[in-house]
């Protein structure tokens, strides 16, 4: 029978899987963390289970946060488990499972002034977000916009705020009341310049309402920028299964990760932080070229597979590069559009760095999904693929493959693959996504349209031409015969 996860099961693990390492009695609070989700417990969680594993930095444990109603699930499931999570480290040719337990205790998600009260305390140095990129309130040009109605809301309610950023104020507002100081804000989101998105998000919501507070964390609050970077599929009961037969080991919420794993991050910590450089972490005077690196390179590349691979109905990541066609359009892309518009980066191969990447997009074992690559285009689409085709007509670069990757996103939101089978919601903006995509199959022009999305480019006159060429060939020809004709050149 199955050992079920908890305090009392570390003494009698099964003999494949690593316990923490460390007397987790000993650890007490430093990080209030949003978002629990799995990359936050592949990637941040692991790293300062690591250091404390070398005795290091045990006065920063995590302490759980999160403000919406269906975290409470999450919060339970890890709760009966002694706040531990099961990782599973897989590779082509092993995997490797071990106890995460640098989390201490988890906030009951949504009550506001529950999460404002811990982040108060004068332990908790650190405030760290992985909250998606949609979390943000940013507008097509990447800036806070102060009219979403979120914002709005917690603008004219700031004492009963109900997003992380009106909660994060509430917070440096009783401590700079009660003469604390205030706790350093790290993002660990797939964003440009994330710190910076993170303050001007922060710093956006306070004017709303309290202009000299905005001010004084202008002045006083710490936001490191970071990239952060692991391929972390979603839970389904295939890795609890796969937990609890190959490891003997009952986790309600194990997570699966690749490997490989990376974080750089800027050195701005005013009090203090834990030496995660001990634990693998590359501290940087600038993080910039680090990031768009990996946004341009990896996460569109995400996206330059992910509808394609989502139109041929193809359900998993590593099943989608065994595709030659899809290959193929993924190396051709980032050789001749990606690529040349990412500057350099100190002591990188651009080339062996997509190399690397090819690898990890083919890794067997992960069981990374095509649906989650897919999922939440109308936020990814502005950060990892647009910047770049934005910079691609600014200096008269080929735009085509970045054109196709456009068109082949608009044909997955019109909600049918090219075999007919039904699409189901993959968006937060659903609904609107389908009746503009839907839309443009005859019109084009609609999609482009979008200006929350799209901006400025739907006037890009070469970009409007390659984007309706390319959708009506789609339709007209399905998406194995336009990309072997983009392939063909």
């Amino acid at each position: 029978m199955p050992l079920r996860l908890s305090n009392s099961a570390l003494s009698s693990l099964p003999a494949n899987v690593a316990g923490p390492g460390y007397d987790r009695a000993r650890l007490t609070p430093g990080i209030l963390h949003f978002g629990l989700g799995n990359f936050h417990r592949a990637h941040q969680a692991e790293y300062l289970d690591r250091l404390f594993a070398m005795g290091e930095g045990m006065d920063w444990a995590l302490v759980g946060a999160g403000v919406f109603e269906g975290e409470k699930r999450g919060r339970d499931i890890l709760a009966a488990q002694d706040w531990m999570t099961t990782l599973v480290e897989q590779e082509a040719e092993s995997s490797r499972a071990k106890i995460i337990g640098s989390m201490v205790n988890y906030v009951e998600p949504a009550n506001a002034d529950a999460i404002i009260e811990r982040m108060s305390r004068p332990d908790i140095r650190i405030v760290s977000l992985t909250i998606t990129e949609g979390g943000y309130f940013l507008d097509s040009e990447g800036r806070f916009d102060p009219a979403h109605p979120a914002m709005a809301a917690d603008a004219a309610t700031p004492e009963a705020p109900k997003t992380v950023f009106g909660m994060i104020l509430a917070a440096l507002e009783l401590r700079h009341d009660h003469g604390l100081p205030p706790f350093t804000v790290m993002c660990c989101d797939n964003i440009p310049h994330n710190g910076v998105v993170t303050r001007n998000t922060l710093t956006g919501l306070a004017r709303l309402s309290d202009p000299a507070l905005a001010d004084w964390i202008e002045a006083n609050v710490a936001f490191p920028n970071s990239m952060v970077d692991r391929i972390t599929p979603a839970t389904t009961e295939r890795e609890r299964g796969i937990l609890r037969d190959e490891f003997g080991l009952e986790d309600g919420w194990p997570v699966f990760c690749e490997g490989f794993t990376q974080w750089v991050m800027e050195d701005n910590f005013p009090l203090g932080r834990p030496p995660l450089e001990k634990a693998g972490v590359q501290f940087v005077p600038d993080v910039a070229p680090y990031e768009l690196m990996k946004l341009r390179i990896l996460n569109g590349g995400h996206a330059v597979i992910a509808y394609p691979a989502g139109l041929m109905d193809i359900h998993f990541v590593h099943e989608a590069m065994e595709h030659p066609l899809i290959r193929g359009f993924l190396r051709k892309l980032e050789e001749t559009e990606i690529i040349p518009n990412v500057p350099p980066v100190p002591d990188t191969s651009l080339a062996g760095y997509f190399d690397l990447i090819e690898t990890r997009f083919s890794n067997p074992k992960i069981g990374d999904t095509v649906r989650r690559l897919c999922l939440d285009g109308s936020n990814r689409q502005p950060k990892f693929i647009l910047p770049t085709l934005r910079d691609a007509l600014a200096s008269g670069g080929p735009i085509e493959g970045l054109a196709l990757e456009c068109a082949l996103w608009c044909r997955y939101c019109a909600g049918v693959t090219d075999s007919g089978a039904a699409i189901a919601p993959n968006d937060p903006n659903w609904d609107s996504l389908a009746a503009v995509a839907q839309e443009a199959q005859s019109r084009p022009q609609a999609w482009l349209g979008q200006k929350a999305i799209y901006g400025d480019l739907a006037g890009n006159a070469r970009f409007a031409e390659a984007f309706a060429r390319n959708l009506q060939a789609l339709g007209k020809d399905g998406t194995a015969a336009v990309l072997s004709r983009y392939l063909e050149g």
